[in-house]
């Protein structure tokens, strides 16, 4: 595959990643981007005055039914537990040369989209350093951070990374494509583990965690035992990598909220399973003690249960 410009990009998923990043391609071209929905969550959307940082925004969305044109790139930005519906929504747009790109959390999404739809269409990505807080149907954000991206294979798809890094620099989105993808996604896994799971606990937004405290202490603590795990899978990560994580953490707003906080506030079932439960089972594999994301995992279920 040559060069190919990325022209027409579908967004599954118009949360706080999705609507950010719906928008600022619409700035860059309002033709570029559409929003795959179905015909309940479309009718929805429309009724709804939709702003980002202040400003209304209105989509142009397209229906899983319709066998609208191929994409050239799919984003897929739902929740974790929405992915198996949302690999049913997507696969109608998939043509020969569609690049798809999954910014959820966890390690596994890349896996469970290529098993359906075709492994040769997944670019590994991740979104990190953003502080995007939706309430309803405002969105607000004062870093959207930047977007990681690569092969998992080094040098596997080299027009596919050209074209992507293309249409972020034309939209101004800001991205960086690491040497060793897999160790980067692994890096944002510990970021995650810590500082999503202590954040939902403590009800505490990311000003908590900015400077020596012992809510900095407990996500480390969490953290920590990502790295002894990618020890025995070949990833090595260390305290550098930790003390990484915790620059980028300061650079967000303080009162900015996780993911995973903003899902126990809304009500939602959260991600705690493929962070925690990720560990857990991990641990299990490789006979590593993960006594404090056991502990997060069990705090997290019961404030589900009782919310």
């Amino acid at each position: 595959m040559s060069f190919k410009t990325i022209k027409n990009t579908y967004i599954l998923g118009l949360g706080a990643l999705g609507g950010m990043y719906a928008s600022q391609l619409q700035d860059m071209n309002p033709e570029a981007v559409k929003i795959i929905a179905d015909e309940k969550r479309i009718k929805s959307y429309q009724n709804t005055a939709f702003t980002v940082n202040g400003k209304s925004r209105t989509f142009q969305y397209v229906r899983p039914e319709t066998g609208a044109p191929y994409a050239d790139l799919i984003m897929v930005t739902v929740k974790f537990n929405a992915l198996p519906n949302a690999i049913k929504d997507l696969k109608s747009f998939v043509g020969p040369d569609t690049i798809i790109i999954s910014l959820l959390n966890g390690i596994g999404s890349e896996e469970l989209i290529g098993n359906t739809i075709g492994i040769d269409h997944l670019i590994h990505a991740y979104g990190v350093g953003m502080d995007a807080v939706r309430e309803g149907t405002a969105l607000t954000y004062s870093n959207m951070g930047k977007i990681v991206f690569g092969e998992k294979i080094p040098g596997a798809a080299p027009a596919k990374i050209t074209a992507l890094k293309d249409l972020f620099d034309r939209a101004a989105i800001p991205c960086v494509n690491p040497e060793n993808m897999e160790r980067a996604m692994w890096t944002k896994f510990m970021l995650n583990v810590g500082i999503n799971q202590a954040s939902t606990i403590l009800n505490a937004p990311y000003g908590a965690f900015q400077s020596p405290s012992e809510a900095r202490e407990l996500m480390k603590m969490a953290s920590r035992e990502v790295i002894q795990l990618s020890l025995k899978c070949g990833i090595d990560l260390n305290e550098d990598d930790l003390k990484n994580c915790l620059n980028i953490i300061e650079t967000l707003h303080p009162n900015g909220k996780t993911s995973m906080l903003q899902d126990m506030e809304a009500g939602r079932k959260t991600e705690v399973d493929i962070f925690a439960g990720a560990v857990m089972d991990l641990g299990k594999k490789y006979h590593i003690p993960t006594p404090v994301n056991e502990t997060f995992y069990r705090i997290i279920r019961f404030m589900e249960e009782i919310q």
